[in-house]
């Protein structure tokens, strides 16, 4: 019996792109367009009597644009897992990050090739690792055991016990490291504004995005929490109470220094096809602060932290992987859980709690 195929629909103002949106997934294994719209007021009408199971939808168009199509579909419990289509400008950035808050799925670029073909090429790139995790995702049980071997999320007495041996194993750790991609901005949103103004640390995070749209997730970021959010800058000191996440399309590492952190913001080679690379970071934190680290991995496609876990390992350094359930795309925490590398599996919203416990020394209340 041959595996049903995954059913998109296609939302763009533009014919052209509707066209070669359409080709190109009709040309990935196991997906079937199964309709297409011009604008978004149509969008959620096909959206609503076609029930696909994925939607690409354009950031920009006229009458009703990509963010009025997911909150009109989310007001009316007709949400669907979505792709978001943007151009590659500032304002195309912040509407993106808008609707991954949202809970879109993942975004890509509209291509800047004058080749048609060219185009097609570098969009089936993109997509074909979004489909495919976007059909694990949605053949991932809700109930019952996980498909996939997972670590087992840690108990509150488990963790409490944890967070006591890091404790006193690192001691007060001097950085905290994060690694993200897909599902990233969303649930940044929900764990950032989760720490306090005066947490102890500087915090340096990889998620993956382009550039553009890792300042843009900054400043949005920025306005909702309580400590302060900032697009990364070389030469910049990393100081405690700060988060600072790697521009995109570079790389971000830290040396050490009498006053702490200092940044490094690279152009050295993409690592597995990431830059920024979480492994990238995550070595030179190893490096330069050992067993004086905290670092977490969350939801994302690929295992992109992996190697880099293993050298803080090494080191001694702390690890706590997002569980199966909270994440979105669960690639890179699995990855480190069965490489036996994580000290904790915990839900998105307990992972401020273990942060905050472990870096401030000061009893578990998980």
């Amino acid at each position: 019996m041959a595996a049903k195929k995954l059913r998109v629909l296609v939302v763009d103002d533009s014919a052209l792109y509707r066209r070669v949106l359409t080709g190109v997934l009709n040309s990935i294994p196991g997906v079937e367009v199964v309709g297409s719209a011009n604008d978004g007021v149509q969008g959620v009408e096909k959206a609503r009597t076609l029930k696909p199971d994925l939607m690409t939808l354009d950031v920009e168009m006229p009458q009703l644009d990509g963010l009025g199509v997911l909150q009109r579909l989310a007001d009316s419990g007709d949400s669907v897992t979505t792709v978001m289509v943007s151009a590659f400008t500032a304002e195309g950035a912040r509407a993106t990050n808008a609707a991954l808050r949202l809970g879109a799925f993942d975004f890509v670029l509209k291509p800047t090739s004058g080749s048609t073909r060219e185009s097609e090429l570098q969009l089936k790139d993109v997509l074909t690792p979004i489909v495919n995790a976007c059909r694990e995702r949605l053949d991932r049980p809700k109930f019952g055991p996980a498909a996939v071997k997972a670590a087992p999320v840690a108990t509150p007495a488990a963790v409490d016990k944890v967070t006591a041996t890091i404790r006193r194993k690192i001691g007060g750790p001097k950085v905290v490291g994060i690694g993200v991609s897909t599902g990233g901005p969303a649930a940044l949103a929900k764990l950032l504004p989760m720490l306090p103004s005066d947490f102890p640390c500087p915090v340096l995070i990889v998620q993956h995005m382009p550039p553009l749209f890792t300042k843009s997730l900054a400043d949005d970021l920025n306005n909702n929490c309580a400590v302060q959010v900032v697009e990364a800058e070389n030469g910049m000191s990393a100081k405690p109470g700060t988060v600072y996440i790697a521009p995109g399309g570079k790389h971000m590492r830290v040396t050490a220094q009498p006053i702490g952190p200092s940044i490094q913001i690279t152009n050295d080679p993409p690592e597995r096809s990431c830059r920024p690379s979480v492994d990238y970071l995550f070595r030179s934190l190893a490096r330069h602060y050992g067993n004086e680290v905290v670092a977490a991995v969350l939801t994302g496609m690929g295992d992109d932290g992996c190697i880099g876990c293993r050298h803080l390992k090494r080191k001694g350094a702390a690890i706590v992987t997002q569980d199966e359930a909270s994440c979105v795309v669960y690639g890179m925490p699995r990855s480190v859980n069965d490489a036996g590398l994580s000290d904790s599996v915990l839900p998105l919203e307990r992972i401020a709690t273990f942060l905050i416990s472990t870096a401030r020394q000061e009893a578990a209340a998980l």
